[in-house]
């Protein structure tokens, strides 16, 4: 399961440079943050997930037999909707397209479509090969990572493959490409097991940017039982705010990004 296995950054492909945050990236920006504000996150959410939309989050949450997807209120962290998935299956990303919410799953190659103003109305199912992990969309297309380095493009009405964007940093494959959001024309993106956001140009794949988010949970929260990894970003388009959490977090983070010095 995603929660229980652990491996060092250096010893996925294409992830040697993450491996701290002191490692070699001259050719790639490396920006910090400022905390703007910081929200209420529920505890038991394995957060997969993450999206906002009229002035609320909507996320979905993993592990078989606790997975659901939840509308949720921002400034108190409550949920207001909330659609249990069938323990059978593994939630993971989810994406809005006009009035409906499409979710996926890990393994079991299943996803739902919801009516995004009424979580409890299943509208469809459909099925998809390979592995789901991360959601966002653009204008005309669904985006899907499966954990590799490809991130599938689909057809928003019939939810098949249509495309791809094969995904480097400094020429070699990033893999290990889990939430994704989609921010001012780039794709952005949690990577599995690090403390940084790849921020990635669409057209070409490549990366453009890191966001190093190290340090932005406490140490205490870190130590806190069951704290597992940063994942979940989230933009709201109209006031231009950045969100991020993670799994099992107690907080969602409001972040501003802040560029990195200009080389003397």
């Amino acid at each position: 399961m995603k929660k229980l296995v652990f491996v060092l950054a250096s010893a996925l492909p294409g992830l040697s440079a993450l491996a701290t945050p002191v490692a070699t990236t001259t050719d790639i920006p490396v920006y910090s943050y400022e905390v703007v504000h910081v929200y209420p996150h529920d505890r038991g959410a394995f957060t997969e997930g993450l999206f906002f939309r009229d002035g609320f989050l909507y996320e979905s949450t993993g592990m078989n037999g606790a997975s659901s997807v939840r509308k949720v209120e921002l400034k108190s962290g409550r949920v207001v909707q909330q659609h249990d998935l069938p323990q059978a299956f593994f939630g993971e990303g989810i994406v809005d397209w006009k009035n409906k919410l499409i979710a996926v799953t890990w393994r079991t190659q299943h996803g739902f479509v919801l009516d995004i103003d009424d979580l409890s109305k299943v509208e469809r199912e459909f099925s998809y090969p390979g592995e789901g992990w991360g959601m966002t969309r653009n204008d005309k297309n669904l985006l899907l990572s499966d954990g590799t380095s490809t991130i599938r493009l689909l057809d928003p009405q019939t939810l098949t493959q249509t495309g791809a964007i094969e995904v480097t940093a400094q020429g070699q494959p990033l893999t290990q490409i889990n939430e994704l959001e989609w921010i001012k024309g780039e794709i952005y993106a949690n990577l599995w097991q690090t403390q940084r956001i790849a921020r990635i140009d669409p057209k070409t794949g490549k990366v453009t940017a890191w966001i190093d988010l190290t340090g932005l949970l406490s140490h205490a929260d870190r130590e806190a039982t069951g704290v597992d990894v940063l994942n979940g970003i989230a933009y709201d388009a109209k006031t231009d705010r950045l969100f991020v959490t993670g799994k099992y977090w107690p907080n969602v983070f409001e972040i501003r990004l802040v560029a990195p010095a200009p080389p003397k």
